[in-house]
């Protein structure tokens, strides 16, 4: 049986904690961030997801970002020349901060980009050659299936996940506005061809739920993450119109937890229950809720967050997520373990957006973090899934709003960080884009 979430859990240490006050290892990773575009990223809903990709063969960087009108861009760095290419825009965003590009590299060496075209449909960008980002890009609609929030991996053998949001009352005009399940598409030809999630396994969605009474049918995944044994974690939390009645995302509501399994398609809990090629709301209640939170917004701010966490150590999954204040005080961070038997959460910060994360040795993750209006990214260890301390601050001119650690990445190209917008309205783009790294010198 899940935890259940009572708040307030543990005293918390401060998001501003000294290293003498908590005995961490601050100032040991020496980081160095170059501006590889000034002024020109707009507001995005990108989730920490596909980023960007290192390509051995030819020594370079390529990443994405979303610009003006949430416009998709790449630029390239040359490791051997110690050189960034300009911006290339490569797809139109339709003005919404939800068409955001998403990055991988098929197997035949082509650079891919996805975009949710906000509740519409689902398309890609293909590069003209491999293993490079210039040209004009080829344009492919994959589907009319209602589409947003993409989230692509690259399989092994090369075969291409995307999972998806479905907005389900776009496709037929019975289902309420807060039925929003998870649903993906797969192509074994590098993106030529494709079949979607109902096709390979008969089920109509692949997450999701369609009558509770809560009405939470929404699906918000906060981030998958691909192992190199081929598991893919998951974490999501809830949203809907709560028992008031259908409202898209009034409310957010609890942390679920379940993995992927390429092979067979089947999804498992953190015990190892085989859920088989769907969840449903049964499942996730039963097997894979890792805690409980109210349906309230406290301090104004929908919780959980969109964004969650998630790493493994010792093969246990742990989570990071974080919450509004019911008390009008800042965000509270969790961390939330799996012990083996059950979920462990306890409070480890406050004030602070964790944004992504990334292995660093066997048992120790780096956590990178900002504060709301404030520039710099700061970062976290977490030791065995259980010790959260500071480690660094990454400066930047500007605030931060999205971190997305760069797929294979060899420095100093490691973490891409999206500049914050001055503004909501994508129209807007003023926010810099930088990339991080560990310092060699």
């Amino acid at each position: 049986m899940s935890a259940v979430l009572l708040l307030p859990l543990v005293a918390a240490p401060s998001a501003h904690a000294t290293a003498d006050s908590q005995g961490a290892d601050l100032g040991k990773a020496k980081f160095t961030v170059t501006n590889t575009a000034t002024n020109v990223a707009a507001r995005s809903d990108r989730r920490p997801v596909a980023g960007g990709v290192y390509d051995r063969k030819v020594g370079k960087t390529f990443i994405s970002w979303a610009g003006q009108y949430e416009d998709s861009y790449v630029q390239s760095y040359d490791h051997r020349k110690a050189t960034w290419s300009a911006p290339n825009r490569v797809a139109d965003g339709d003005k919404d901060a939800h068409n955001y590009p998403t990055m991988v590299q098929a197997k035949d060496g082509h650079l891919l980009i996805f975009r949710g075209m906000h509740n519409v449909e689902l398309r890609m960008s293909r590069s003209p050659q491999p293993h490079s980002v210039d040209g004009v890009w080829e344009e492919t609609l994959i589907s009319k299936n209602a589409a947003t929030y993409p989230m692509p991996f690259v399989t092994r053998d090369g075969t291409i996940y995307v999972f998806y949001r479905e907005t389900s009352r776009d496709l037929d005009p019975s289902f309420p506005t807060d039925t929003r399940p998870m649903l993906y598409v797969m192509s074994k030809d590098n993106g030529k061809t494709w079949k979607t999630s109902t096709e390979l396994t008969g089920d109509r969605f692949a997450i999701g739920s369609t009558s509770r009474a809560d009405n939470m049918n929404e699906i918000y995944i906060g981030q998958l993450r691909q192992e190199d044994n081929g598991r893919v974690r998951i974490v999501y939390t809830l949203a809907g119109g709560g028992t008031e009645g259908h409202l898209h995302d009034r409310y957010h509501r609890n942390i679920y937890y379940t993995w992927f399994d390429p092979r067979n398609r089947h999804f498992y809990s953190a015990a190892g229950k085989d859920l088989g090629t769907q969840i449903d709301d049964a499942d996730q209640e039963t097997h894979l809720k890792v805690a409980e939170t109210p349906l309230t917004v406290p301090n104004g701010v929908k919780s959980p967050d969109y964004i969650q966490l998630v790493g493994t150590n010792f093969d246990k999954p742990f989570l990071l997520w974080f919450m509004g204040d019911p008390d009008k005080g800042p965000l509270r961070n969790y961390m939330s373990v799996w012990n083996g038997r059950t979920w462990e959460t306890k409070e480890v910060a406050r004030g602070l957006r964790t944004r992504e994360m990334e292995p660093i040795g066997p048992f120790t993750w780096r956590v990178y973090a900002t504060e709301d209006g404030k520039p710099n990214v700061q970062t976290f260890l977490v030791r065995f899934g259980r010790t959260w301390t500071p480690e660094a601050v990454i400066p930047t001119a500007k605030p931060v709003q999205r971190v997305e650690v760069v797929e294979n990445f060899r420095d100093p190209a490691r973490a891409i960080f999206s500049g914050a917008s001055s503004q909501r309205d994508v129209s807007i783009a003023d926010g810099d884009i930088s990339v991080a790294g560990i310092s060699r010198r």
